[in-house]
């Protein structure tokens, strides 16, 4: 069931999914940084080295303007939420959720309202507020999911393959969270509207 009374964020609203809801959502155009064009239906970016020239782009506040980051459409703000990452051809990405009216000014990982898993370097770590603590025994999967257990304040990397818990994050969500992206290399496609598995 989603919510009919949107919230507002710097005058951009967002459908809030309640705790019935498989989580759907697309990226959200007006948040992506001028380096990532979308496609496939706004549900995947890729990343363009020299971008959009930020002067034909339309100028908003929910626009990321340092950072290649986008955010979904879709804030939440209850329940257990599962959805899926693929990346393409990327030595640097980031994904998680962040406070949808997180600073347009600051990267997530980085940002003390966002809550990440990392790969750089061939290797994955955990950030949230400039902290960072490496992940071992995952590899470079091609696809990767998200749990989102906004009551239990987890959010958890899935091996998609297995239906296994490859890592939990403890967060501190106290408002509506929307799923976040960056990516500096590559391409990114996400996968929502899923079940949570059953074993999860």
């Amino acid at each position: 069931m989603i919510c009919m009374c949107p919230f507002v964020v710097e005058h951009c609203c967002y459908a809030a999914i309640s705790y019935f809801t498989d989580i759907s959502f697309k990226l959200d155009e007006k948040t992506a940084h001028s380096s990532l064009d979308l496609f496939k239906k706004d549900t995947a970016i890729i990343y363009r080295m020299l971008g959009i020239d930020p002067s034909k782009i339309p100028q908003n506040p929910e626009r990321f303007r340092e950072w290649a980051i986008v955010l979904g459409d879709a804030q939440i703000v209850s329940g257990r939420h599962y959805w899926e990452v693929t990346v393409k051809r990327s030595n640097e990405f980031r994904i998680g959720v962040a406070d949808a009216d997180m600073s347009r000014d600051e990267c997530i990982g980085v940002s003390n309202r966002s809550w990440v898993f990392a790969y750089c370097h061939s290797k994955w770590f955990v950030m949230q507020d400039s902290k960072k603590f490496p992940i071992t025994n995952i590899g470079h999967p091609s696809k990767v999911g998200l749990l989102l257990d906004y009551e239990g304040q987890r959010l958890n990397l899935v091996d998609s393959e297995k239906n296994t818990l490859i890592h939990t994050l403890n967060a501190d969500f106290r408002g509506p969270v929307v799923p976040a992206f960056a990516l500096w290399d590559g391409e990114l496609l996400t996968h929502s509207g899923l079940d949570v598995p059953e074993n999860l």
